[in-house]
């Protein structure tokens, strides 16, 4: 067992054995190195002002991916390479991007410009970016300014961040591998006492047998939401493991039947595989928080904290998705839908965890669609999620499974729709009526600030006759007439 924590730093391992289960990296750079370039903006992980860029090895491969260090715990970064924007420059000059940034005008009052240039050196690291403007706009969906105006940060990174990479880190590249390869170890870490703690064992043994033992800690795999409870709700979590370490637990593993996500995969190290099972699953992922989100968050970990607006499990319980937990040495799986029990409570014994899902593959047979609807496009809170798996033959449908989150207090499958929709036929909407009826009956959801109980009954319907027209090819609203006259006319309005 390690009692330290390591990561590299500018060249040099920085090793730490003062370090509370609740210390962020935001805090560390700012108050014990007074490294105060990385600035504090809303402190949960929205503006970006914090972000820096985290080096990691992926399949042999150095990768830098943002984080916002805000919500980032530094135990967290055991073995990785920290970079801020300090680090950037060398010899006296200016890094490509922040020349870039300055000769092209991307910064006014300058408090969101280092969060910028940290995103936009990662992407200036990325492999196989299209030189577009869509590109860099996802990137830097999750830094905000509200000064500069994005034109002139766009320019800066159009003009900068899509030739091969030619600076100090691309130069020491080697030599940096290297360095995260000795950091790299089998052992377990803990620093602290039984009473507080921060832990991050190696194995899934190590991590049973430590959660058996304190069944009170709190789990944590990308803290995009644990975070929060830090920053904003001002919790006290004392004890504190950290599945990132745990071998197996970011285990991607493809077969003919379907995909395995060990419970500590993220969910941008996810997107090709989910992908490659949907398109919509890919651009649902796209949609889920920022570039530094996605690189930190967790899919197992949306899973696990049972949110009834979480984007990701609707997605996966229409698809059949089976989630593994276990408790010490056992092993036990259930249907994903199966495991939401109510508000806040999930079929999880004391010292059970998450270890990972099983997302099956779609077979010739089934059509799926998924649907995210929020305020904004882009890194917000879904209002109502909707998602549906038809088995359709010779255009009649003969199963469904149809599941939608911020509708209930769970994720939760729409079964009497379900039910309504066998037998119905694509070549007649006539047909659709009782399962459109039947959502009403499957739901009664609730108003909050997000959206009005009607509201998302409304947009729940809508979305189920657009998944049908989807299925049909039908381009013409024209078609659903006769499932609007069943409704009393609403329909036509809703689609």
């Amino acid at each position: 067992m390690r009692d330290t924590i390591r990561f590299l730093r500018a060249g040099t391992v920085v090793e730490l054995t003062d370090v509370g289960p609740m210390d962020t990296v935001l805090d560390y750079l700012r108050l014990r190195e007074r490294a105060t370039g990385t600035k504090e903006g809303c402190g949960e992980g929205d503006c970006g002002a914090c972000t820096v860029a985290l080096g990691r090895l992926v399949n042999g491969k150095l990768v830098y991916q943002p984080v916002n260090s805000c919500i980032q715990l530094l135990g967290m970064f055991d073995g990785a390479e920290l970079v801020t924007v300090e680090d950037l420059s060398a010899d006296g000059k200016l890094h490509p991007v922040q020349k870039a940034m300055r000769d092209l005008h991307g910064s006014q009052c300058g408090f969101c410009t280092p969060g910028f240039i940290m995103s936009l050196f990662t992407l200036y690291h990325a492999e196989g970016m299209e030189r577009s403007r869509k590109a860099v706009t996802d990137w830097l969906a999750g830094n905000l300014c509200r000064c500069t105006g994005y034109r002139p940060i766009i320019d800066a990174a159009l003009a900068s961040c899509f030739d091969a990479a030619d600076d100090a880190f691309a130069w020491r590249a080697s030599e940096t591998r290297d360095a995260l390869r000795r950091l790299a170890d089998s052992r377990d870490v803990f620093l602290g006492s039984s009473e507080s703690f921060f832990a991050a064992p190696a194995t899934a043994e190590g991590l049973a047998v430590i959660y058996s033992q304190h069944p009170d800690a709190t789990l944590v795999a990308g803290a995009t939401d644990v975070g929060l409870w830090i920053t904003k709700g001002l919790r006290m979590l004392p004890k504190i493991i950290h599945l990132g370490r745990v071998s197996g637990m970011t285990r991607i593993e493809e077969t003919h039947d379907g995909v395995f996500l060990g419970a500590a995969v993220t969910y941008s190290a996810a997107e090709p595989a989910l992908t490659r099972i949907s398109p919509d699953l890919g651009e649902l992922l796209r949609r889920i928080g920022s570039k530094q989100v996605r690189a930190s968050g967790t899919i197992g970990g949306n899973v696990a904290n049972g949110s009834p607006i979480g984007d990701t499990p609707p997605a996966l319980i229409a698809l059949g998705a089976r989630v593994e937990l276990q408790q010490g040495e056992d092993l036990r799986v259930l249907p994903l839908e199966d495991f939401f029990l109510d508000y806040g409570k999930q079929d999880r014994k004391p010292g059970e965890f998450v270890a990972g899902l099983f997302v099956p593959r779609l077979e010739a047979e089934h059509f799926y669609r998924c649907y995210k609807i929020s305020k904004r496009f882009d890194q917000d809170i879904s209002a109502v999620m909707g998602a549906f798996r038809l088995t359709i033959v010779d255009s009649l449908v003969h199963e469904a499974r149809i599941a939608f989150g911020g509708m209930a207090a769970t994720p939760k499958r729409a079964s009497g729709t379900e039910a309504a929709l066998v037998g119905a036929s694509l070549d007649d909407p006539a047909t659709w009526g009782a399962a459109i009826r039947a959502l009403t009956m499957d739901y009664k959801p609730i108003t909050d600030m997000r959206a009005s109980a009607d509201y998302r009954t409304e947009a729940a319907r809508a979305l189920l006759v657009k998944a049908l027209m989807e299925a049909c090819g039908a381009t013409e609203p024209l078609r659903l007439k006769g499932a609007a006259h069943q409704e009393g006319g609403d329909n036509e309005r809703a689609a």
